[in-house]
């Protein structure tokens, strides 16, 4: 069964990242979905009994029970692997269950998509799984949300230079900030997904309490970065049936239940852009500028860019210089100067030290002052230790300095960094700045090149032959009259 809903537009009351009011959405030719089958409420599916599916063993199920049963459970469903065992593992649980489909694409408004539907496949799988288990599919269509709310940001921060993650914003003003909104009065105990990570509730008669959010069983696959900016209301209402199994068992999982999805690939890439390559979507609402690259150690001009929002700190594809590899690591927002070297990784260029705002916790206060902690500051299973102190900014609310305890030179404005104790992501904040001594250092003329206001006077390019030598471009004859 299912029908597509078009009434769920709640507005995001209290934005939970601060920025500025949402870009006028570029004309788009309307596109018909399908048309609604019924105009009754939504309601969640009769309870089904336990044991169906045949999935007897405790360990697989545990993260999908939730401490009793029968629940009603609201489940976001995409079409792939991870989302429909997650919905078969809560079946199997006993829960009462409604699929949920989120339509937040907005491909349409690019042409070369408009002869092909990038979530028809995603769609058809969902419908399909729903169908083995007579669980009913509903499509809310959240798009303009998405555009508001996620979109318009993610291009407001490339704008000012910083690197947002969108996959945050995605799972905090969407899945789990518009859409809980849209479904809050239809009676649902829970929302689940397909994540990657363990929540753990407190009982119900424990209303002090706060739910903790937990690295999943499968340490690579973990998706507890992307959820450490949650609210503790959001976390309360979650669950992750595949906290609690490896991605391994859910293939196996998959072919036992003999999905119709059981072979297919996981998804890549940012979450809004599917088959959108990341460069074509900043071209289309931002622009080109050409601006100048420029050499940090030696101020030499080597080339040209098409615009600093087309890097980020630590990249090297796309800079089309010979001679490399050559890496970016610093920007100059106001200049659109785009720095760049071969000596990224040099140990005298190492950076350790950042600041976080915009910080988020799940319990009541955040880590003490020199806590040693664990942090992720990029969605991998690799940690930093790290000890962290808290500060007062003004304007700015609470700020944490971080320590690390080794080197990375990826950190970037606008990214998320996660914080752990053991095995519990205790929140998260949007890295501000790396400010040590040991940031990578600009030389006085790199920096006086990026402040010329007629770049044309820099000549041509200095030709790069090989790491070992670089030739000076010979000077343009002088004409004489």
């Amino acid at each position: 069964m299912l029908r597509v809903v078009s009434t769920l537009r709640p507005l995001l009351r209290s934005p939970l990242l601060p920025g500025p009011k949402p870009l006028p959405r570029p004309r788009r030719l309307p596109r018909p979905f399908r048309a609604l089958s019924s105009s009754a409420p939504l309601v969640a599916s009769p309870p089904s009994a336990p044991g169906v599916d045949g999935i007897t063993e405790e360990h697989l199920v545990r993260c999908a029970a939730a401490g009793r049963e029968p629940l009603r459970v609201a489940v976001l469903l995409s079409g792939g692997v991870d989302s429909s065992v997650a919905l078969r593992l809560l079946h199997a649980a006993g829960h009462s269950c409604t699929a949920f489909y989120l339509k937040i694409w907005f491909q349409e408004d690019f042409r070369n998509f408009w002869s092909e539907c990038p979530w028809d496949d995603d769609l058809k799988y969902a419908q399909a799984v729903c169908d083995k288990i007579d669980v009913p599919l509903e499509v809310v269509h959240l798009s303009d949300e998405y555009w508001n709310h996620v979109v318009s940001h993610i291009i407001n921060e490339y704008r000012n230079g910083r690197t947002p993650n969108p996959d945050v914003l995605c799972n905090t003003r969407i899945k789990f900030g518009a859409f809980l909104e849209a479904i809050e009065n239809l009676g649902f105990d829970y929302i689940a997904s397909g994540h990657y990570a363990h929540v753990v509730h407190p009982s119900v008669q424990d209303v002090e309490s706060s739910s903790e959010l937990q690295l999943s069983k499968d340490k690579v696959k973990d998706q507890t970065y992307f959820l450490s900016h949650l609210s503790q209301p959001q976390l309360r209402r979650l669950l992750f049936p595949l906290g609690c199994i490896t991605k391994d068992e859910v293939r196996s999982l998959a072919a036992q239940m003999d999905l119709p999805n059981q072979s297919r690939k996981d998804s890549q890439g940012i979450c809004f852009l599917g088959k959108v390559k990341f460069s074509e979507f900043v071209e289309r609402h931002i622009g080109e500028m050409e601006g100048v690259l420029i050499e940090a150690e030696t101020g030499d001009y080597l080339g040209t860019h098409r615009g600093f929002w087309f890097y980020t700190i630590g990249q090297r594809q796309g800079l089309r210089l010979p001679g490399g590899p050559w890496y970016v690591v610093e920007k100059d927002v106001k200049n659109n100067v785009v720095f760049v070297s071969r000596n990224y990784y040099s140990l005298d260029k190492r950076r350790r030290i950042f600041r976080v705002g915009s910080l988020n916790w799940f319990g009541n206060s955040g880590p003490t002052d020199n806590e040693q902690l664990r942090c992720k500051v990029r969605h991998s299973p690799e940690f930093h230790n790290c000890t962290v102190t808290n500060e007062q900014s003004v304007g700015n609310g609470d700020v944490l300095t971080v320590h690390l305890s080794e080197d990375d030179q990826g950190l970037a404005a606008g990214q998320f960094a996660a914080f752990y104790r053991d095995g519990t992501c205790l929140g998260s904040g949007i890295i501000l700045d790396s400010w040590d001594e040991m940031s990578f250092p600009v030389c006085a003329k790199a920096l006086e090149t990026a402040r010329m206001e007629d770049k044309s006077k820099l000549g041509k390019p200095v030709r790069i032959v090989n790491l070992e030598h670089i030739v000076k471009p010979e000077p343009e004859p002088v004409k004489v009259a």
